[in-house]
């Protein structure tokens, strides 16, 4: 019997969301085993989503857009993309994804112009990018899952051009970034169907399987080396393709 070391990530992620599921139908959520229960997060918008709401429109990981810049804007996050992106007009509310304490406003941790850190209890914090103004939130400030805390802008400023939240998972070193999909409750996979670009990932064709998968996504270091730099790879990448979201 394979032990639960040697299965995919993924994988096991998917075991404990259809064990909690299970339970849940069964009405027996309070029994539930370690390691069934659901993620730890919400997500940053309340409401639901579709076209006039909000919507993902980039995965974390080794999607197609970061790879054409992983030696510019993705160097720092080892080539990947280290976030979310979800489309969201300018000055939508953004609420917490988990009970915490406001770490940063404005921190140095780019996806300017405005940006907020949280850090959870659980080990983990998280980051709101390309906010449409400085959070009017003091540091240090207990918020809870749900509670507003800021509002969603565009990279570029205009409202028109990009208008989205970047939302990343770290460690509370925020030094490593983490795969935010399966620590967020949500139905992905419907998230998804809007377009193909929020879950397209680049392939590495000596190893066509590998970083393909919503959940399939390495964690990464701030600062190390590129892990992208494939020999052989698909879709072709083109110089000098313009940035598609931060």
């Amino acid at each position: 019997m394979k032990s639960i070391l040697t299965i995919p990530r993924r994988t096991q992620n998917r075991l404990r969301r259809l064990a909690w599921l299970a339970l849940a139908l069964a009405g027996l959520l309070m029994a539930a085993p370690a390691g069934a229960e659901p993620p730890p997060f919400g997500m940053p918008f309340a409401g639901q989503p579709g076209p006039d709401t909000w919507l993902l429109s980039q995965a974390y990981g080794n999607t197609s857009g970061a790879y054409r810049q992983r030696n510019s804007t993705y160097r720092l996050g080892q080539g990947i993309h280290f976030g979310i992106d979800i489309s969201a007009a300018c000055g939508t509310t953004v609420v917490a994804i988990g009970d915490g304490v406001v770490a940063a406003v404005d921190g140095p941790y780019g996806s300017a112009p405005h940006n907020l850190m949280i850090n959870h209890p659980n080990g983990y914090a998280s980051l709101y990018g390309h906010l449409l103004e400085r959070p009017r939130i003091a540091v240090g400030t207990r918020v809870e899952r749900g509670q507003p805390v800021a509002l969603s802008g565009d990279p570029d400023e205009t409202c028109y051009s990009r208008p989205h939240l970047h939302l990343e998972i770290r460690d509370l070193t925020y030094r490593r970034a983490f795969n935010p999909i399966p620590l967020i409750d949500a139905d992905w996979d419907n998230l998804t169907l809007a377009g193909g670009f929020g879950r397209n990932f680049q392939r590495d064709l000596d190893d066509p399987r590998r970083w393909q998968d919503l959940e399939d996504q390495p964690d990464i270091v701030f600062g190390g080396t590129i892990i992208n730099n494939f020999a052989r790879t698909w879709p072709p990448s083109f110089p000098n393709t313009p940035a598609l979201g931060r």
